[in-house]
């Protein structure tokens, strides 16, 4: 008797690992299908926004819907894929007053703790690298969904927007107070990788 309660535990328990393991996924990030966008907008003078974006970057998504605090996400931004809509701006932007992009190629954002706030809402906190500096930030996360796609595969969709203060990452160009601070929102779909 005491045998087959033993078996039984372990089924159970072997039966929860894998329940585990076939919620936890990883997800790439839907780039090809431009369904992935890290867009900013910053005050000019305090009269109106200016508003861009980063045409190229990469990363990796880890989800468990059972454990939502087990989710991770890397991303990989190219800083001279800058735009703005205007190019002599965004050549302005690449030069070394401001983002100095042949410096620093890349920012880089890397998780290192997701908490659910409410149902489908959270703040992620990871290191972001951004000039040459590494600071932690947080991000308001909003889950949109998930479930089947079309094609026959299984998505994952998030938005999220942070804050952040241009001398906190040693962006030490004068400009006037209302464009101290950057607003970032990015919306990304991942697609489930088997």
């Amino acid at each position: 008797m005491q045998f087959k309660k033993i078996l039984i535990i372990s089924i159970l328990g072997v039966f929860v690992s894998l329940s585990s393991q076939v919620n936890s996924a990883e997800y790439k990030l839907d780039i090809k299908g431009t369904h992935a966008f890290i867009q900013f907008k910053i005050q000019h003078l305090g009269y109106s926004w200016i508003i861009g974006q980063f045409n190229q970057f990469d990363g990796k998504l880890k989800y468990d819907n059972t454990d939502e605090e087990a989710s991770e996400i890397s991303i990989i931004i190219d800083t001279a894929s800058i735009d703005t809509n205007h190019k002599l701006r965004d050549k302005h932007l690449r030069n070394d007053k401001f983002l100095d992009v042949k410096k620093y190629p890349q920012a880089i954002f890397i998780s290192k703790k997701y908490k659910p706030t409410s149902p489908g809402k959270a703040i992620l906190t990871g290191d972001f690298t951004f000039h040459g500096v590494t600071k932690s930030i947080d991000i308001d996360v909003h889950k949109m969904g998930e479930g089947k796609d079309p094609w026959g595969g299984e998505r994952v969709g998030f938005e999220g927007t942070a804050k952040f203060k241009l001398k906190d990452y040693n962006i030490k160009k004068k400009l006037s107070p209302a464009s101290a601070e950057v607003e970032l929102y990015f919306t990304l779909e991942g697609i489930k990788q088997q």
